[in-house]
C-alpha cells in the first residue's frame, strides 16, 4: 500500500479508539475498518455521499465508489505496472483473468511499448550492438 493509505488507516484506527473511549460500553467493537461513531458499519448511502463530496473537493472526475477497483487496475496498467503484479493486487487467480478483463487498456500500452522500443533503437550504442550480432 502507498504510505498515504497506511497513514490514513492509522488515523482511522486512532479515531475509532477515541470514539470507543468516548462512548464506552455502548461502542460496538468489530473488525470493520470504517465505522460510525458508535462502531456500527457505515451504510452504503453514507459512503457514497462522503465519496462524492470528497471527489468534488479535489476536482476529480465523478466515478462510482464501486468502480475504484477497476480504475485502480486500469491506471496501474496504463502506468506500465506489470500485469502479473496488477493481477496479484486484485486477487485474480491468474494473470489471464486480468488481461482478459482489462484488454481495453492494452491497445494504448502496445503503442507505448512500440514508442519505448523505438527510443531504444535510436540509441547509437544499441544500433552498434545489433550490427555486431547481425554480421
Amino acid at each position: 500500500m502507498p504510505s498515504q493509505a497506511v497513514e490514513a488507516l492509522r488515523a482511522q484506527r486512532t479515531m475509532q479508539a477515541q470514539d470507543r473511549l468516548l462512548i464506552g460500553s455502548g461502542y460496538k467493537v468489530s473488525d470493520w475498518v470504517f465505522t460510525n461513531e458508535l462502531g456500527d458499519p457505515l451504510s452504503p448511502n453514507s459512503v457514497n455521499t462522503a465519496w462524492y463530496r470528497a471527489l468534488q473537493n479535489v476536482d476529480v472526475p465523478r466515478i462510482r465508489f464501486h468502480d475504484l477497483r477497476h480504475t485502480h487496475a486500469s491506471l496501474m496498467l496504463q502506468q506500465g505496472v506489470n500485469p502479473k503484479i496488477v493481477s496479484e493486487r486484485l486477487g485474480h487467480a491468474t494473470v489471464q483473468i486480468t488481461l482478459d478483463t482489462y484488454s481495453h487498456v492494452l491497445p494504448g500500452l502496445q503503442r507505448q511499448a512500440a514508442d519505448l522500443f523505438g527510443e531504444l533503437l535510436r540509441n547509437t550504442n544499441i544500433r552498434k550492438t545489433i550490427s555486431r550480432h547481425e554480421g
